[in-house]
């Protein structure tokens, strides 16, 4: 069956027969990169779409519908606006942050990509502290956005830029906390081992209502990272007038704009290989008949499956929540959240030490 481990398994095997090790590295290096931005463009067309026909779905009205049939096409055209629009940049800010700041928040979400195993044997890079190396480098987007607030020298971005940097780093501990849980019951940092862990199950089933407590928090904490609505308070648009890239336009408005898209996918995907089993297919126990139906259907399927219902439910959010006020998104973090997760980490802690999951 024709899928991503297939492919690149052949790919492998047919370069390393027709020329040696050196040669092979070096292309198959470009070809990821090369793969890397396809995904990139190729998702930021698809997820902005999907925003505004979910959106348009709760709001009960069509979305987009000009640009081919059914709207397919108006993201492209407006992707195709701002490619052609004027790179304009104010006399008074600090040229060299300014250019800089788009390309480390689209950097960064570019190195999380490394480790993420997008279907069995289909990975970058398979390190074994993946879990940790996500988190480490995914803290690093906050000072791309500092960076444009302070570089941009105007109070709107300034603020928008502080009140993202408080709201990352406050939130960064309850999602810390929720992956430490899934890291708890595994044994292990290897993305592809907590996976290979969820073979009779996801961790979403058999780990007890704790599990669940986790992944509640989990999407919660990271919805306010990625400063989604109803934690959009660095971009509010009502005070703001757009936040932290508020003097940005061109490409480089559009790379904060893509880099916010990416970030949902990636965290996504994380969430759905910490407790839906990533690319692994729905297994129940010993039922070998229907575990090896679910067999049948490609790892790559399971996975962008998982991950985009999730993209949907945070979507979802969005279009259902109103804004919470900065004093409101603070005290939701440090005053319940953050207890809720170390009590709910000492739960699973007991359970993974006394092996009462399933």
């Amino acid at each position: 069956m024709l899928s991503f481990e297939n492919i690149s398994h052949g790919l492998h095997n047919w370069l390393s027969a027709i020329m040696s090790e050196t040669p092979v590295v070096l292309i198959e290096l470009t070809l990821v990169a090369l793969a890397a931005i396809t995904l990139f463009a190729a998702l930021g067309l698809i997820l902005v779409y999907m925003e505004r026909k979910v959106a348009a779905v709760i709001q009960i009205r069509k979305g987009p519908n000009r640009v081919g049939p059914m709207g397919i096409f108006q993201t492209a055209a407006d992707t195709l606006k701002l490619v052609m629009k004027e790179n304009f940049m104010p006399d008074s800010v600090d040229k060299f942050l300014y250019k800089l700041a788009p390309f480390v928040v689209m950097i960064t979400a570019m190195l999380i990509l490394a480790p993420m195993p997008f279907a069995q044997g289909f990975q970058i890079w398979n390190i074994n502290i993946g879990v940790f190396y996500v988190t480490a480098i995914s803290s690093i987007s906050v000072i791309g956005v500092l960076m444009a607030g302070w570089a941009s020298n105007n109070k709107y971005s300034l603020l928008g830029a502080m009140r993202s940097g408080a709201q990352i780093v406050s939130y960064e501990l309850s999602a810390g906390f929720a992956i430490l849980s899934i890291v708890a019951l595994t044994g292990s940092l290897n993305l592809n081992d907590i996976i290979l862990s969820q073979q009779d199950g996801w961790w979403i089933f058999k780990g007890h209502i704790p599990v669940w407590i986790a992944f509640v928090i989990f999407m919660i904490a990271v919805t306010a990272e990625t400063n989604r609505a109803p934690f959009d308070m660095a971009e509010a648009e009502s005070e703001l007038t757009g936040g932290f890239h508020t003097e940005y336009g061109g490409m480089r408005f559009a790379l904060f704009f893509l880099a916010e898209y990416i970030n949902i996918f990636i965290v996504c995907g994380i969430g759905a290989t910490l407790f839906f089993g990533g690319w692994m297919p729905f297994h129940i126990g010993h039922w070998e008949g229907f575990n090896h139906v679910m067999d049948y259907i490609p790892s790559s399927i399971w996975f962008f499956g998982k991950t985009f219902f999730l993209i949907f439910v945070i979507m979802w959010f969005r279009w259902t929540f109103p804004r919470l006020r900065i004093d409101q998104l603070l005290n939701l973090e440090w005053k319940y959240l953050l207890p809720i997760s170390l009590f709910n980490l000492l739960l699973i802690t007991v359970i993974a030490i006394k092996g009462w999951h399933f």
